[in-house]
């Protein structure tokens, strides 16, 4: 995870041809220079890779044969052929991520510094495939050099399955669209008010009890209207890790998010005792913002939270742990007396100091087991809900440094305000971010020009951003179909956001080069908006 630690400096080389009618590539790469040679893909072409580039090759091998129906042999020597190599050199020119492609006449080159590198060659060389012609049984690879390398090292995708369960296979076919545009974060929103979705050994009642609600809210905000129709679904953690491996194979680190203190209440339905309030009788069956919350002063509390963090550390790879903690109302805290005492016996003059108390709390548990805490930007004690009382957010207490800040609401001049302040953030800001925010509201230009660095921010703290996340809330979308609509194509715009740098994009270029993709995602059974309109997608 040290690779998202910093963000990749670039050095940005104009266009030298246009991009968008000879490479075809999404995102866009860095430089491209066309050649007049072209390279023929027949049945008896090589691939040809070093000792550490053998996944790599297999991974290309199965392209070919799965999507091209060309089965391929692969060497470890020869210089005609498809060439993959990695030389740690070229780290210091490309970064961890980035690569060089070469079609000649002879061969196609793909060298890294990083076996990273050399798969993201791999997706771009797939992409020039897809939109190769073909002589026979032959693929016409047109000649070019491309030198490539991500603007930023955070570029991720998140889905809510706390709302709605959607289950492994719609989770790799998502993998495998992030993978394909170079998406390398999967941030994997598991636990809600409205289901817990991740086996916890040591809590057998949060899959038991807290996986499963008898109705839903339909018809949108404050709607009476319920659907009449149970919901349930959870991941043992034997699935996890049969996913985990499915995205590490695809270059992709998933981040998991345990929803607290708030967001909590299908774990206080299962384990009352978690509560505040002391109400819940069932997982809630209605959306929103809920008012009960984890009960902050109980000891049993922490012990419980540090027990399922620790499942969680041991499950999965990354390093950091998402909490959320975001949209905490602070009712049932004020009327605890449990709570009141507390926050007097730790000088909390606040509820948004008992916020930030507890978030350091777990801040520390996670540093000592040797993790990074993550959180939605309400973690630093700003008030950016409109129904939050400003009294209650007069903070004294200082969120932990080293906590990565995940912003999405408030005004853009807090990321400022944060990095200035020595923080990390990953800029998901509603406004531009939100994948189920309609058409109309986000169409597809306006989030292909978000820029996770603000306007007016000096250069010497752009590193701190380092980097975007587009977001799948998922009250409102209980089918597959409706992910999908909302999801594709805006994914491919949040993807060039992340990878390309901002003096490369190019929205008509990006348009241009988007039709093949939806030509295929529709073969690949995705389902995309009815409506196709000028320049960008006028249907919810």
């Amino acid at each position: 995870m040290n690779k998202f630690k910093t963000v990749l400096s670039i050095i940005f080389i104009l266009p030298l041809f246009g991009i968008g009618q000879n490479a075809g590539i999404i995102p866009q790469p860095l430089m491209v220079v066309m050649k007049k040679e072209a390279f023929s893909i027949t049945a008896k072409t090589p691939i040809i890779a070093d000792d550490t580039n053998q996944g790599n090759a297999s991974f290309l091998q199965k392209i070919l044969k799965d999507k091209f129906q060309r089965d391929l042999p692969v060497k470890d020597k020869g210089d005609k052929g498809i060439i993959l190599g990695t030389n740690p050199q070229l780290t210091a020119s490309l970064g961890e991520e980035g690569y060089t492609l070469n079609v000649g006449d002879k061969s196609i080159s793909i060298m890294a510094g990083t076996t990273t590198g050399v798969f993201y060659g791999i997706q771009s060389l797939q992409h020039l495939m897809d939109t190769a012609h073909s002589t026979g049984r032959n693929i016409v690879v047109s000649g070019m050099e491309i030198e490539d390398r991500p603007r930023f090292a955070w570029r991720a995708f998140m889905l809510d399955e706390g709302r709605y369960f959607k289950g492994t296979e719609q989770v790799k076919k998502l993998l495998d669209q992030m993978s394909l545009l170079k998406m390398n974060i999967f941030h994997w929103h598991l636990t809600d008010d409205q289901g817990w979705r991740l086996e916890i050994k040591k809590y057998p009642k949060l899959t038991q009890v807290g996986s499963g609600r008898s109705d839903s809210q339909i018809g949108g905000w404050d709607s009476p209207q319920r659907s009449k129709v149970p919901h349930s679904g959870y991941y043992t953690q034997e699935e996890v890790k049969d996913i985990i491996a499915y995205a590490s194979e695809r270059q992709i680190t998933i981040i998991p998010e345990i929803e607290m203190p708030g967001h909590a209440s299908a774990a206080i339905a299962s384990y009352p005792w978690l509560g505040t309030i002391g109400e819940l009788k069932e997982v809630p069956t209605v959306f929103g913002k809920l008012p009960d919350s984890y009960n902050v002063s109980d000891p049993r509390v922490y012990e419980f939270l540090e027990n399922v963090l620790t499942e969680v550390m041991d499950l999965f790879p990354s390093n950091i742990i998402h909490i959320g903690g975001d949209e905490v109302k602070f009712d049932a805290w004020k009327t605890s007396t449990e709570i009141q005492d507390f926050m007097k016996q730790n000088d909390l003059a606040t509820p948004g100091d008992m916020h930030i108390f507890f978030t350091n709390k777990i801040s520390n548990f996670l540093n000592k087991n040797g993790h990074r805490m993550m959180g939605w930007n309400e973690i630093l004690g700003e008030n950016v809900h409109e129904w939050q009382e400003d009294k209650d957010m007069e903070v004294k207490e200082n969120l932990a440094k080293n906590t990565l800040v995940h912003f999405w609401k408030g005004n853009l001049d807090l990321v400022s305000k944060a990095v200035r302040e020595g923080y990390e953030i990953v800029n998901s800001y509603h406004e531009y971010t939100y994948l189920d925010y309609s058409y109309k509201y986000i169409p597809l230009e306006k989030a292909y020009s978000f820029d996770p660095i603000p306007v007016g921010l000096e250069d010497s703290f752009h590193n701190k951003v380092i980097g975007s996340g587009c977001q799948m809330w998922g009250e409102w979308i209980p089918e597959v179909k409706d992910m999908d609509r909302m999801v594709f194509p805006r994914l491919a715009a949040y993807a060039e956001v992340g990878w390309s740098s901002g003096k490369r994009k190019d929205y008509t270029v990006f348009r241009s080069n988007l039709s093949y993709l939806l030509e295929k995602w529709k073969m690949n059974g995705i389902i995309l908006p009815q409506k196709f309109e000028k320049q960008d997608f006028d249907e919810n």
